[in-house]
């Protein structure tokens, strides 16, 4: 017989779930009305930034993504018709092909930090100690979501690491 979640392990999950989707639609909310798009266009505009040659294979980039996105595909299409990024085939495989980012990608993704940046301070800085916040990465850390990578100082560019 499969042991069941306690009482307490589905209080926490339905916190977690329910803190998860308020934050994000919060952060949605100050980047729309501060003028930009949605915060998958940074994130993807974030993970091309730091990869080699600010270039990815679409695979790669739905991986990295901190946001589910089902339709990278859409996401990719729309960067590019916006100039923020390119499509460039792979030399050495034909079929397949790499997402690369744009200077203007560059421009975007470091303004729209700036947005972003109060938002996350306003959702979960202002209601946390730095203490507190390096504590709820720990128990993030045991349930597979690893805050491991997470340096405390801001990384280059003014964007923190993740």
């Amino acid at each position: 017989m499969k042991r069941k979640p306690s009482t307490e392990a589905t209080a926490a999950w339905i916190r977690l779930m329910r803190v998860q989707s308020r934050v994000l639609d919060a952060v949605e909310q100050d980047l729309k009305k501060a003028g930009f798009p949605p915060l998958a266009w940074y994130d993807a505009l974030l993970e091309l930034s730091r990869a080699p040659s600010g270039e990815m294979r679409p695979v790669e980039l739905e991986k990295q993504m901190l946001i589910p996105q089902y339709s990278t595909s859409r996401l990719i299409d729309r960067l590019v018709d916006e100039g923020l990024a390119a499509r460039r085939e792979c030399k050495i495989d034909k079929r397949g092909q790499f997402v690369e980012i744009t200077e203007a990608g560059r421009e975007l993704q470091k303004k729209m930090w700036g947005a972003y940046s109060a938002a996350i301070e306003k959702h979960v800085g202002s209601k946390l100690s730095d203490a507190d916040a390096l504590k709820l990465c720990g128990l993030l850390d045991r349930l597979g979501c690893s805050c491991s990578d997470v340096k405390p100082a801001a990384a280059r560019d003014g964007v923190p690491a993740r």
